[in-house]
């Protein structure tokens, strides 16, 4: 949906495709941290687990 909406912005000319390109990877950040977030709420760590460590 993120590209589809980048790719569809350049075609009718509402963004270059260097805006696009910014937008979409600012967006699929975006979305990914969100997932993250549902996937472990409250955790605070960056990377990796550590070993044997447990989710949330």
């Amino acid at each position: 949906m993120v590209v589809g909406n980048a790719i569809e912005s350049v075609r009718n000319g509402e963004a270059s495709v260097e805006d696009a390109i910014l937008h979409a990877a600012v967006h699929g950040w975006y979305e990914g941290h969100i997932q993250g977030e549902d996937e472990c709420p409250g955790c605070d760590f960056r990377g990796g687990l550590p070993k044997n460590g447990n989710r949330g």
